[in-house]
């Protein structure tokens, strides 16, 4: 076995771009680390994310920490910056997204549980205090990654790239 060539993997991506219908966009509710943000960024650009809201003081990609981060990735994204989590969730629903806080949080169902929409959009939260009490009063539905270890929580990028995929991949097997 061998990796795929230039061509070959345009083929293979295109394939996947094909099946894929919904849109997808994502909030950034003051994550504020650049690396963070850089990841998250990458993780979108791969993924397709349609729009990027930045709230509560995020991290622009622009930051050099950012880009170094994402590897010059933030150009095939498009964002708003917000003053507040709850404006952006409130742009984001104007412009059509069910918005789905991620967070563990009293009343959360598990994100491979959430009945979700065609277009979906994210909320994420900063690195220690999460996603902001009215953001999440805000959103649609809130849900958490189901996780099996000792450990309680996962890195804000970590946990940004699991949901983007898993909203991407329910599409692909419905």
């Amino acid at each position: 076995m061998k990796q795929l060539g230039g061509t070959d993997l345009k083929r293979l991506h295109r394939s996947w771009r094909e099946r894929t219908e919904g849109r997808l966009a994502l909030v950034l509710d003051a994550v504020q680390t650049p690396w963070n943000t850089g990841a998250i960024v990458r993780t979108a650009a791969a993924l397709r994310v349609d729009h990027l809201w930045l709230a509560s003081g995020a991290t622009s990609p622009r930051h050099p920490r950012s880009q170094k981060t994402s590897l010059g990735t933030e150009r095939y994204l498009e964002w708003t910056e917000t003053e507040t989590g709850v404006a952006a969730v409130s742009a984001a629903r104007d412009a059509g997204y069910q918005v789905v806080a991620i967070e563990l949080a009293e009343g959360a169902v598990p994100l491979p549980e959430a009945e979700l929409t065609r277009h979906v959009c994210l909320v994420i939260g900063h690195e220690d205090h999460g996603v902001s009490a009215a953001a999440l009063e805000a959103a649609d539905l809130v849900a958490y990654i189901p996780q099996l270890g000792k450990v309680g929580s996962l890195n804000v990028a970590a946990a940004a790239t699991i949901a983007l995929y898993e909203v991407r991949r329910r599409e692909w097997v419905t």
